[in-house]
């Protein structure tokens, strides 16, 4: 008798015992449902050329690519991608991109002078001859920086004195709007 008091007693404590199972609370608000609406984001070429201007470089990338999810692999998109690489070092890359550019975007004249940077940057004076001339063709003679961007490269083919990169200068990619860089020779 006693055995079956204690039994009924165990049994009626373990009924008073939790299930293992977690009851919802309901409180906090309600996790979010699906994604988010990229008709709603930045574009993300604006953030990119905004970021370039700021000096964050690997970040610009990011957001060029994400522009380029958005609206593909244009000649605008290449070039910007293009850019971000230069100025991050990568000048295969940025080099690629923007033979890809010009490639996709024959008349783009940005296109074109970006990529004579890179050769600039390369030593590829006689190449970035041509690109600069055919940068410069495109955008018939309008914008300041391709000219001067061509009259460095004919001056460093004229010149045998610069026949090899000069480790001493260096060029600084600017940015001047529209899609627009400017070639600029720092001391």
């Amino acid at each position: 008798m006693r055995g079956a008091i204690l039994l009924i007693s165990m049994l009626a404590l373990a009924a008073c015992q939790p299930s293992g199972r977690l009851d919802p609370l309901h409180e906090g608000p309600d996790a979010p449902q699906g994604t988010s609406d990229l008709h709603d984001s930045v574009d993300g070429l604006v953030v990119g050329h905004r970021l370039m201007r700021a000096g964050e470089y690997e970040l610009a990338l990011r957001a060029y690519l994400r522009g380029a999810g958005e609206q593909g692999m244009t000649g605008d998109v290449l070039s910007a991608l293009g850019s971000a690489n230069l100025r991050l070092g990568r000048l295969g890359q940025a080099e690629d991109l923007l033979r890809d550019a010009v490639e996709a975007d024959p008349d783009f004249a940005a296109a074109w002078n970006n990529l004579g940077v890179v050769l600039m940057e390369r030593g590829e004076y006689g190449e970035a001859r041509q690109v600069f001339r055919q940068a410069f063709a495109l955008d018939s003679g309008q914008s300041d920086s391709i000219r001067e961007n061509l009259r460095v490269a004919i001056a460093r083919m004229e010149n045998p004195g610069y026949s090899q990169p000069d480790t001493n200068n260096s060029f600084d990619l600017v940015r001047r709007g529209g899609g627009r860089y400017v070639l600029l020779q720092t001391p």
